[in-house]
């Protein structure tokens, strides 16, 4: 009897399960895919908005400029239908700011 059933059923079932293994993967693919765009995406905003922030806002205190830089990059994230935490914006944004002031020395240090 269960030979007869693995006879006939046999390849349905395994047809079955990789199809289901296969959607798995590829569902779990598309996510990783999907959080790397949006780690990258998130990375780019944050680097262009600190810069212009730079360049507009001379004048305005650092923490105006924060302001600025964290309105700026909640609107453009919004606007491509990524969200992003306050302590991403404010890690990114830290990160960014070690990089110009690597840039800095590293300019002074060359002349």
């Amino acid at each position: 009897m269960w030979n007869e059933f693995i006879a006939t059923y046999g390849v349905q079932i395994i047809f079955t399960l990789l199809s289901a293994a296969a959607t798995a993967l590829a569902a779990w693919i598309g996510k990783m895919y999907k959080a790397k765009v949006n780690d990258e995406t998130k990375r780019k905003i944050v680097k262009t908005v600190c810069k212009a922030v730079e360049q507009i806002y001379k004048d305005m205190s650092g923490a105006e400029k924060y302001e600025k830089a964290v309105e700026s990059i909640v609107a453009m994230l919004n606007d491509k239908g990524i969200t992003i935490t306050d302590i991403e914006i404010k890690m990114l944004i830290e990160e960014v700011c070690a990089d110009f002031t690597h840039a800095v020395k590293d300019a002074i240090t060359q002349e």
